[in-house]
């Protein structure tokens, strides 16, 4: 039988890096790669794009359970109004559970037989995938998360100050570690690493010799 695909829990909050790091560690170990906040983003985007308030459960519901792979492909759903949207309606307990089954047939199947997956969000390490091989919690400082939002808007042209940005942030990690459903905490046994001081390559390379360690080649 082959060997079941090697599973990476990429769990921290929002301008954490951990998107940045996903990708390319993907693309070093040749995993798939799946950004699992860009389905709460796009069950927010319906919402609004609907005319629908984000905090209707019921109706959110039904969106997450009828999300199609052409609701994650919307340039709208790296705007600001979307992820806070997003954060709203990923506590609600009946998205979630419509969204869990999508992620976990990604983490048990990985498209294109890729030998492993790399799955970021908020709950992959303590909900979604509670045995993956690999379990890694990015995190940083709210005021550099923030300059990190800040200037990413503004390379897309977006105006924004920094307190608004910061405002925000704060909002969203409230929501975020204070919901009732999965909320936003490490796993107990996540490698926790803290890119404040951090830049993308020092990240990563820490990211990858923990993945390197915990997956050697002759593992059985």
């Amino acid at each position: 039988m082959p060997d079941a695909p090697v599973i990476v829990a990429l769990d921290g909050p929002a301008a954490s890096g951990k998107g940045t790091l996903g990708r390319r560690l993907a693309s070093h170990f040749g995993y798939a790669y799946l950004d699992s906040g860009l389905l709460y983003r796009a069950v927010g985007w319906r919402m609004l794009r609907e005319g629908k308030d984000p905090e209707d459960a019921a109706a959110a519901a039904i969106i997450a359970a009828e999300l199609g792979e052409n609701d994650l492909k919307s340039a709208e759903l790296r705007e600001d109004r979307v992820a806070n949207a997003a954060t709203i309606v990923a506590a609600h307990p009946d998205v979630r559970q419509a969204l869990v089954g999508y992620q976990r047939g990604f983490a048990a199947k990985p498209p294109q037989g890729a030998p492993g997956a790399v799955i970021d969000g908020r709950d992959i390490g303590t909900v979604i995938c509670p045995d993956a091989d690999c379990k890694i919690f990015v995190d940083a400082s709210v005021e550099v998360r923030a300059m990190r939002r800040l200037k990413e808007l503004q390379d897309r042209g977006v105006e924004s100050i920094y307190p608004r940005v910061l405002r925000d942030m704060e909002e969203r990690d409230a929501r975020d570690r204070n919901r009732p459903v999965a909320p936003l905490i490490p796993a107990d046994d996540a490698f926790k690493l803290d890119t404040t001081d951090l830049d993308a390559d020092a990240a990563f390379e820490l990211a990858a010799a923990f993945i390197a360690a915990r997956n050697k080649p002759d593992k059985s």
